[in-house]
């Protein structure tokens, strides 16, 4: 049976907290709104776009929907140069390939730009199953899309690693049956990892190599 790695994108394996603000600052400033630091949205994302919006809009919510079409006009249009993988990712990811793993990613970015994204950062990595944020398959925490993975790569759920920065990530594995391992380098920290259920914690990509190495 191949092992199998389901990978969060932002904050795990691509660090894209800087363009996302950016492009959320220059939205608010538009509608004359507050703005915000880098540090703060690293604890507005992980629920997709419409959650993002939400957490900026705090007590303006009658502008959800202006906000996040003018979001997303701004970020849709061009693939950010800021946005890249994290130091040590390829390293991971060249060590995966040589065990055979099945590789997988599991966004709540919009689908199209989180295959997007994977085309152009990891275009010579096999990833099998990449998906994104679709209107017709909840987004995490439920766990459905993940065990749809599993399904499909005909692996079952509790071979299969999940690898996330957010509670929204181990929340997910935990309740797909996967094993769930929280990245220190992402957004989030260790209390919240820990709090909501990851199996391990790691520094470094290099790390969870490692893990699945030994498993």
């Amino acid at each position: 049976m191949k092992k199998t790695v389901i990978f969060d994108l932002d904050g795990t394996l691509l660090d894209s907290i800087y363009d996302i603000a950016v492009c959320m600052n220059e939205t608010l400033k538009s509608l004359n709104l507050d703005t915000y630091s880098i540090d703060e949205y690293k604890y507005f994302v992980g629920y997709g776009v419409d959650e993002l919006v939400l957490n900026v809009l705090k007590n303006n919510l009658d502008l959800k929907e202006k906000l996040v079409k003018r979001f997303k006009e701004i970020y849709d249009e061009k693939l950010h140069s800021n946005t890249k993988p994290y130091d040590g990712i390829y390293s991971l990811l060249d060590g995966l390939v040589k065990l055979n793993c099945n590789l997988a990613v599991l966004s709540n970015k919009p689908d199209l730009m989180t295959k997007e994204y994977v085309k152009i950062n990891f275009k010579d990595y096999p990833f099998f199953e990449v998906h994104g944020q679709r209107s017709d398959i909840p987004k995490k925490p439920d766990p459905i899309a993940a065990i749809n993975i599993a399904k499909r790569l005909d692996i079952p759920c509790e071979k299969v690693f999940f690898v996330g920065d957010t509670k929204v990530d181990m929340q997910t594995a935990k309740s797909a049956g996967m094993i769930a391992i929280g990245v220190l380098w992402g957004f989030r920290d260790e209390k919240e990892l820990r709090e909501n259920g990851a199996d391990f914690i790691v520094n470094h990509p290099l790390d969870i190599l490692e893990i699945i190495s030994n498993s």
